[in-house]
């Protein structure tokens, strides 16, 4: 089975028609559009749900999908997330890249000493963070962010840092 990709959370019902008030968790919410097919899960529970209709509202969508067409179906969904499969993820840009694309691509300095592995890639407040596994078994947090990342080279699935003294060792 492929790797799915969260891109959105379903909070609660709205209304009385079956819409749902949804958290979205992709940098792509025209993925969203009538007819888009999504895989629905909550713990071991999953289904196939087609949107049926979105809009904007206050920082985030109600959806409607196919056959949800009250309150408490509506209700059944919520806690659950909406995800797809790897392979559907929108085509990256020159200068995007997906958290699933950069998990264990090699980090290394502007010397090409090898600094680690990519452990994730996470959005923040201040801009999106690599969780980087360093040679020596920590943890550490690197801005994804020009001057800090010099090269990203996608064929050789590698990023080459040039990281402020001690961030890495923070």
């Amino acid at each position: 089975m492929s790797e799915l990709l969260v891109v959105g959370r379903i909070q609660r019902p709205h209304g009385l028609s079956g819409e749902v008030s949804t958290e979205i968790v992709t940098d792509f919410p025209e993925r969203f559009g009538c007819g888009t097919a999504l895989l629905w899960r909550r713990g071991s529970d999953e289904r196939s749900l087609r949107v049926a209709g979105a809009r904007p509202h206050g920082g985030r969508l109600l959806l409607r999908f196919e056959g949800i067409v009250d309150a408490d179906a509506a209700r059944n969904l919520q806690g659950g997330e909406l995800c797809v499969p790897a392979e559907a993820a929108f085509p990256a840009g020159k200068d995007f890249y997906y958290a699933h694309e950069v998990r264990g691509w090699t980090c290394e300095d502007v010397r090409g000493i090898r600094l680690g592995v990519v452990a994730d890639l996470k959005g923040s407040p201040a801009g999106p963070l690599l969780t980087l596994q360093t040679e020596t078994g920590k943890e550490a947090l690197v801005p994804f962010v020009h001057g800090i990342v010099v090269r990203v080279e996608r064929d050789g699935r590698r990023i080459v840092l040039d990281p402020p003294e001690g961030l890495l060792e923070l």
